[in-house]
């Protein structure tokens, strides 16, 4: 360290004047004298400031083969213990010298030759493994050695066993491990030190037990995914930041804590049939919330903030630092390019990457408070429709906001605005298929559809990386959470005449849609129960409608329902009938009230195509009174007019597509059914 001293001018003891006193020549020579060394003192000191930084810019260049040496190490290592990773990681074995490229290399890009591999500022900074087929040990202390790692994703590969000790790794932010085959219990201390962690992803393993407690400790997180698990008993009262959540498909119990009771998207919670509160709709017997215990942080966990806290003095100095010597190097002529800014929110694809390939894609929450600014400076929005009330922007970003959920192209949200108005605002990332003309062309196609059956379209906000998508809020939520949410007496299931209703208003919907856009091949596309909402009356309101033409390719053919239909699976053919194979699954599902939501989670087509079909056979392998849903009430005299239903439902879901029917014929037919047998 270097020190510093210049001792501000001043006149010589003997020569000191009183305050009275009239400064002679010599007193005022020696003054300047005074004044000129310890100008010269400081000029000393900018010029060893100056050569000390220059010396830290060469010796930090001449340390980075050390750490780029290290961090190839480490990542041998951890590949080492992985299996079937020489062929996949093959470029691992004789690759550059080090993973990432270091600083003053002149890298424009973050991205390195390693497979997998992400860089940051010349250090690895994630690791994005899916899709591999790998297996082994998780060396978690090989990856110690990788000092700025902070995100690691080894989705739909084939680790087996108990949980790997993450919690080494307590810098990470984002941790995604869902569709392997992990099992056993997760001890309830599993995530303590992690303060750091934002996103979790476990879903889709074989993890028993509570879920750990650990977890709610932590005040950072905003993501949590641990569907189609073996989770057993309560829900931990987790902190009010959670943005995404979903816990469907386990063996949970109890009430829904009230921080979590915002989530209206009962899906979130579905498949837990002991579960019981809001958003559910359900009463738990005997309970009282003001009992729940609110959420505790840890000894630990205090240490781990007062750690943080030293991080970020830390952090801020070597920013200092970062920049001055960035400043040196343009002053030497160096040339510099930018490199991307990976921040907090940046985050791996989701839990399935599109079309078998690990794709990085960041994700910011929607936040309420952003000013326009920070969207656009001519962000604003674009009202397709003369009889809404319009507003700006600014009023949108301004109003309260509810996370209603989170689905294959990004996420939805409730918004009051401030005269009480309340809209659903839904937030695409992948819609990046068409340039911005074709887009908004599309748009005011979408906006000039008017019928009953349609939720209309009242404005959009258009970004190149993302479009906000303005619907007005139907308070009823969805079909799907009227068939699959917790049944009361107070809150019975839907009767045969409501289901038939709705079947209805769908086909009317769909033949509109095929008469308004004739050219489309798939005028629909998405069809499915959390697509169709219920008004007052219960009648229902198609959504999510008419977007292939603006969606990427591998997205809609790796989430979207039409896709899922036999004849793409097998073949990649595409026709109008696609839609018809969605209306025929929806129907099957409103009539037995069985769930396909785990046939239709976005992935790869070809799996979850399969497990459609297995799901409709299974159908047509039971008795017919053994099919329909036990919730329907007053079927006295209807079960020919249901049988009848039923069966439109299987033909629409012929899989030979040349003898499946044609939407019109699909129709009328619907459109005959009475709610008695004649």
């Amino acid at each position: 360290m270097f020190q510093f001293v210049c001792l501000p001018p001043s006149p010589s003891p003997s020569q000191s004047p009183s305050p009275n006193t009239t400064i002679t020549p010599p007193v005022l020579h020696h003054k300047i004298r005074s004044t000129g060394n310890w100008l010269n003192c400081h000029l000393r000191n900018v010029v060893i400031l100056v050569s000390s930084i220059y010396v830290l810019v060469v010796r930090c260049e001449s340390l980075a083969p050390e750490e780029g040496e290290r961090e190839r190490n480490a990542l041998l290592e951890f590949k080492s213990s992985l299996e079937n990773a020489d062929k996949v990681l093959g470029n691992w074995n004789n690759p550059p010298r080090f993973p990432c490229p270091q600083v003053g290399s002149g890298s424009p890009t973050p991205r390195t030759s390693w497979t997998g591999v992400i860089c940051y500022n010349g250090n690895v900074w994630g690791l994005q493994l899916d899709d591999m087929k790998l297996s082994g040990e998780i060396d978690v202390d090989a990856l110690l050695q990788l000092g700025q790692l902070r995100s690691l994703s080894l989705m739909n590969n084939k680790f087996e066993g108990p949980l790997p000790e993450f919690r080494k790794l307590g810098a990470l932010k984002a941790l995604y491990i869902c569709k392997n085959k992990l099992f056993r219990d997760i001890d309830d201390d599993a995530f303590i030190g992690m303060s750091s962690l934002k996103r979790l992803r476990i879903a889709d393993n074989k993890f028993s037990g509570e879920v750990p407690t650990s977890l709610a400790t932590s005040a950072r997180l905003v993501e949590l995914r641990i569907e189609n698990n073996q989770f057993n008993g309560p829900i931990p009262n987790f902190p009010p930041t959670l943005v995404i959540f979903n816990v469907s498909n386990n063996r949970l119990e109890g009430p829904i804590p009230p921080s979590l009771r915002d989530f209206a998207d009962a899906s979130c919670f579905l498949g837990n049939p002991e579960l019981c509160g809001p958003p559910l709709g359900s009463v738990c017997d005997e309970y009282d919330y003001s009992t729940y215990p609110p959420p505790t942080t840890t000894k630990t966990d205090d240490k781990m903030s007062m750690l943080a806290v030293i991080v970020m003095i830390i952090s801020t100095l070597i920013a200092i630092a970062a920049i001055a010597t960035l400043f040196m190097l343009y002053i030497m002529g160096k040339s510099r390019k930018d490199m991307r800014d990976y921040t907090d929110e940046s985050s791996f694809s989701t839990c399935t990457s599109l079309g078998g390939v690990g794709v990085m894609v960041t994700e910011q929450q929607f936040d309420p408070k952003m000013s326009p600014a920070v969207l656009g400076a001519q962000a604003k929005l674009t009202f397709l429709r003369d009889d809404e009330a319009t507003f700006d922007l600014h009023d949108l970003l301004r109003a309260s906001a509810q996370v209603l959920g989170s689905g294959s192209f990004g996420s939805a949200y409730k918004a009051v605005l401030l005269d009480g108005h309340a809209v659903v605002v839904k937030r695409f990332r992948q819609m990046t298929n068409c340039g911005k003309e074709e887009f908004h062309e599309h748009m005011r196609r979408l906006g000039r559809l008017s019928h009953p059956n349609l939720l209309p379209l009242i404005a959009y906000y258009y970004r190149k990386q993302e479009k906000l998508l303005v619907f007005n809020f139907v308070h009823n939520g969805s079909l799907q959470r009227q068939l699959h949410g917790k049944h009361t007496a107070k809150k019975q299931g839907l009767d045969w005449p409501t289901r038939l209703k709705i079947i209805k208003g769908v086909a009317k919907g769909l033949d509109y849609l095929y008469t308004e856009l004739p050219n489309l091949l798939v005028p629909h596309g998405n069809l499915k129960s959390s697509n169709v909402l219920v008004d007052k009356s219960m009648q229902p309101l198609l959504i999510d409608y008419t977007l292939v033409p603006v969606v990427n390719v591998e997205q809609a053919q790796n989430s979207m329902v039409a896709y899922k239909a036999p004849e793409y699976i097998k073949h990649g053919r595409i026709s109008k009938k696609l839609d018809v194979w969605s209306l025929g699954i929806l129907i099957l599902e409103t009539m037995t009230g069985k769930l396909p939501a785990n046939c239709l989670t976005q992935g790869q087509a070809s799996k979850y195509g399969s497990e459609l079909e297995r799901w409709v056979e299974s159908i047509e392998g039971e008795a017919v009174e053994e099919v329909f849903d036990k919730d329907m009430k007053d079927i006295e005299n209807a079960q020919g007019q249901m049988v009848k239903l039923l069966k439109i439902g299987l033909e629409c879901c012929e899989v030979d597509v040349e003898k499946r029917q044609e939407m019109e014929e699909v129709v009328n037919k619907i459109q005959q059914l009475d709610e008695r047998d004649n």
